[in-house]
């Protein structure tokens, strides 16, 4: 009988454990079809719900194509959505960048206005360049003079006795008792009337014309010479000292004219091509700032510094009134102008990949042409276009880079995805 029971209570726990299995799968089943039977509606909503978030008249009547990312990066998405900073894709429309041709791009008058596109006509013009560099004031090499007696002596009398100051020509420098001359005086006494060797000596010594003078006229040399300043300017170097006894030859003084100063200037190689001799500088130096000094360059150095890699030219500049000193430190402006007439551009119209230079022609309608030109000056706010452009086009002047992204955009887009918006998935 116990035997009986047992048998009825496991099949009852069987029948129980099943009933248990059916109902677990008949719920699986239930939420399955559930998930899948209202799948489409939530897709539905979110794409709607997406649809109503693109801003109100964005593309102005238009259709948009595909949302791009708003920094600039190469992924597009086919509803409106935010990258990782919460920034909202930007609409693409279905006529903005569209390609016209091979090579013009088409963006749409209301971009158009809101880029801020401007535009300018290519006309031909006369170029000037402006080379500015640094420079040093030096005197004039061929202004100055050095006073070295041809025969020796002593000092006995110093008439000029400091260094700056200015002499005239033939102003008395010093009195110098020199035996050598004593002697040939004495020879020219007693040769007189003829020429004779201490005649031609006393000149070749440099003897001063009118003591000769009074030589000839019989007159009793005298015991000490003056000895003259043989041009006028400033004392720059004095190593005359009253009582000293000097060589043949010795510098005594050096004397140079600062009427006239030199103004050297270093120009690097890339711009030696737009100078020459011939045009005119301007010259500005510290202590005078507001004060320009007219020039004109003069002669180009033949040799470029290995090191600095710039050629030097010298600018001869007027100064009557001794403002400019040696050694003075100088900023120089040299108008290099450029022969003819040429095409010239804004140089914000330029687009420079480092490879190549273009630039955006404007066909009209929103209708642009990219161009690729060669470039040759460039002035402050111009440049010279050797080939590329004619007179009389326009050219974009702003807002060029960002017409430029627009198409490189859609070429990159072209390139990838073969026309369609990439992150479709298909």
């Amino acid at each position: 009988m116990s035997n009986i029971e047992g048998c009825k209570a496991g099949r009852g726990l069987s029948t129980a454990v099943v009933a248990v299995l059916v109902g677990l799968a008949v719920g699986a089943g239930a939420v399955l079809w559930a998930w899948k039977g209202t799948g489409p509606l939530v897709t539905a909503g979110v794409t709607e719900a997406a649809a109503s978030a693109t801003p109100a008249g964005a593309c102005a009547g238009s259709q948009v194509k595909y949302y791009r990312n708003p920094m600039g990066a190469p992924d597009t998405s086919p509803v409106p959505k935010k990258d990782s900073m919460q920034m909202d894709y930007i609409p693409v429309c279905e006529d903005e960048g569209a390609s016209e041709g091979d090579n013009i791009v088409k963006v749409s008058l209301d971009r158009v206005q809101r880029l801020g596109v401007r535009s300018e006509i290519v006309e031909e013009r006369a170029l000037a360049r402006t080379v500015r560099t640094f420079a040093t004031v030096q005197y004039d090499e061929r202004r100055q003079t050095v006073i070295a007696p041809r025969f020796g002596g002593w000092i006995e009398k110093l008439l000029v006795n400091a260094t700056g100051d200015t002499v005239t020509r033939g102003q008395p420098l010093f009195e110098v008792y020199s035996p050598e001359l004593n002697v040939l005086q004495q020879e020219f006494l007693l040769s007189r009337g003829t020429q004779g060797s201490a005649d031609n000596r006393l000149r070749n010594l440099d003897y001063p014309e009118s003591d000769l003078e009074k030589l000839r006229r019989g007159e009793r040399p005298p015991r000490t010479i003056t000895v003259p300043a043989p041009a006028a300017g400033t004392v720059i170097e004095k190593t005359a000292v009253a009582g000293m006894r000097y060589q043949p030859g010795e510098t005594l003084f050096r004397i140079v004219d600062t009427s006239v100063m030199w103004v050297l200037a270093e120009v690097y190689e890339q711009d030696l091509a737009f100078v020459k001799a011939g045009d005119m500088a301007k010259v500005a130096v510290n202590a005078w700032p507001n004060r320009p000094f007219p020039g004109r360059v003069t002669f180009i150095y033949p040799g470029v510094g290995k090191e600095s890699r710039t050629a030097r030219l010298r600018i001869e500049v007027a100064n009557p009134d001794g403002l400019l000193r040696a050694d003075m430190a100088a900023t120089v402006e040299i108008e290099a102008p450029i022969p003819g007439r040429w095409v010239v551009v804004p140089d914000s119209a330029v687009i420079d990949s480092g490879k190549r230079q273009i630039v955006l022609v404007e066909r009209g309608e929103g209708r642009f042409e990219p161009r690729a030109v060669r470039l040759g000056v460039r002035v402050p706010g111009h440049v010279q276009v050797l080939e590329g452009l004619k007179p009389g086009e326009r050219v974009v002047t702003s807002a060029t880079f960002l017409i430029d992204a627009e198409s490189n955009l859609r070429a990159a887009l072209a390139a990838f995805t073969a026309g369609k918006p990439a992150g479709d998935g298909k």
